[in-house]
């Protein structure tokens, strides 16, 4: 591609990390507290798109001066055949290596990233992976709300390491979408981040209880219950999976922000 050709594509890329900066798309790729890095990048790319657009104009305009002075060097009327030559000379090593047209096809990813938002990980991943529950650096005191609606990351934590001690005789509302394990367990999942979506892995919480008779995956549930002293483990990984004892469970939309950040904050 010629400088020109790269400009264009610099500045679609950059345009599109702002659209998904300024909108709630970013949250499909990254964190929430990357959004100035990515809004930053996104300038930064515009202006370098800019600039280098610029800087390749100037440069075919200073060529195309120096081809005029030579022509008028050569002299028309005195040389015309190699005043022609020359110009031909000249046309022929400008375009000696045009770029291929398949490289325009690089705009094609660009372009699904503005038009297209990709649905957020769900229960297909959420099955194949193993549950990345944590055990928690504290447990920090819970409001005397009722009931108390906590992360999911955060009961699984709590429910798992501290053995429930801060849930006991508690109500708890816990929100985020349904997976199903191949013997038909139903699991309320949220996906974890680190950093972006590529390294997104789940913690599950098993249900028991007052479960609706009819549960589809990736169905985002706000359940209400208790903490159980229950746990089994992630067929994958071996990973440990605690159970919320259902009292109330309501469909629910789908949050503006999918992952659970809380993980490892």
């Amino acid at each position: 591609m010629n400088r020109q050709s790269q400009a264009a594509v610099l500045f679609l890329l950059g345009a599109a990390l702002l659209h998904a900066g300024t909108t709630d798309l970013y949250l499909r790729y990254v964190k929430a507290g990357l959004r100035p890095l990515l809004l930053a990048s996104g300038a930064i790319l515009i202006v370098t798109a800019l600039a280098t657009a610029w800087y390749e104009h100037r440069r075919t305009k200073a060529r195309r001066r120096r081809q005029e002075q030579a022509d008028a060097e050569a002299g028309a009327a005195a040389d015309v055949t190699a005043g022609t030559a020359a110009h031909a000379e000249a046309d022929a090593q400008a375009h000696a290596h045009p770029e291929p047209r398949v490289s325009w096809l690089l705009i094609l990813p660009l372009l699904a990233l503005i038009l297209v938002a990709p649905p957020a990980l769900g229960s297909y991943s959420a099955t194949r992976t193993g549950t990345a529950l944590q055990e928690p650096l504290a447990y920090p005191s819970l409001p005397a709300t009722d009931p108390l609606p906590l992360s999911l990351v955060d009961y699984a934590g709590r429910a798992v390491y501290d053995h429930g001690r801060t849930l006991g005789g508690r109500q708890v509302r816990l929100t985020g979408f349904v997976a199903l394990d191949h013997d038909g367990t139903p699991y309320l999942v949220r996906m974890a981040l680190n950093c972006c979506a590529a390294d997104a892995q789940p913690v599950k919480v098993g249900l028991t209880g007052e479960i609706p008779p009819v549960l589809q995956p990736d169905t985002w549930l706000t359940v209400t219950g208790t903490y159980i002293a229950r746990t089994s483990r992630d067929p994958v990984n071996n990973g440990p999976i605690p159970f919320v004892r259902v009292t109330t469970a309501k469909p629910t939309a789908t949050p503006r922000d999918p992952y659970d950040e809380s993980w490892n904050n």
